[in-house]
């Protein structure tokens, strides 16, 4: 999912995933509003990420809620665009969702209030979690001798750039289709020795002047 309130978050690549290309664009207050609720965040990200369908007790598993709850969130996020009902497979008896396109971007102008701070919060608050419990898993598993030497698998990185709004638009492009180029051709096959990975990446105009001394 990309934030974008001024900046948001080519070639294709033999490994990118075959899909038709639709951004769903959020711009109206309303929708950014609904959009601050870590659980509603969870599944924007899931099925956008992944482009595959899931149930209400499916993402409610995943987000701790209950398939009522979920089922609440997800007729919201519809009620936007966001994800829409998908093909049942196998037993029809719960419906399935999916990402209405294939990304998503949260934007508005530059005299525009900002209610999508909230959700980039949000975003930053879920990251966090991951970090988390990553952290306290693989301390568990040292501690029972299952990841002595285990390498480090998470990375952080903070740039400070300048860039013209051309190269700033160059190199958002540039990023997306290096990201692709590591989506999986079928995602329901998952490679042998494959770990989930969480990513961020964002560029913040960061117009502070540096008192001089």
């Amino acid at each position: 999912m990309n934030e974008d309130n001024g900046v948001s978050t080519g070639l294709a690549s033999p490994k990118r995933r075959k899909r038709p290309e639709k951004t769903v664009e959020i711009t109206d207050p309303k929708a950014i509003r609904a959009l601050a609720h870590a659980a509603r965040l969870e599944v924007i990200s899931e099925l956008y990420s992944t482009q595959l369908s899931r149930t209400a007790t499916e993402l409610a598993a995943q987000t701790g809620l209950t398939p009522s709850a979920m089922s609440y969130h997800l007729r919201a996020l519809q009620k936007w665009g966001i994800v829409t009902a998908a093909d049942n497979e196998g037993d029809a008896r719960e419906r399935r969702w999916k990402a209405a396109g294939s990304d998503f971007t949260i934007k508005s102008g530059g005299n525009a209030p900002s209610p999508e701070i909230a959700v980039v919060e949000l975003e930053l608050d879920a990251f966090r979690r991951r970090a988390t419990a990553f952290t306290r898993a693989r301390g568990e598993r040292r501690q029972r001798g299952e990841a002595a030497n285990e390498a480090a698998a998470m990375v952080l990185s903070s740039d400070l750039l300048y860039l013209t709004p051309e190269q700033r638009t160059d190199l958002k492009a540039k990023f997306q289709e290096l990201i692709r180029s590591y989506e999986l051709e079928d995602p329901t096959r998952i490679p042998e020795g494959a770990v989930r990975i969480a990513t961020m990446w964002s560029m913040i105009p960061d117009d502070r002047t540096p008192s001089s001394s």
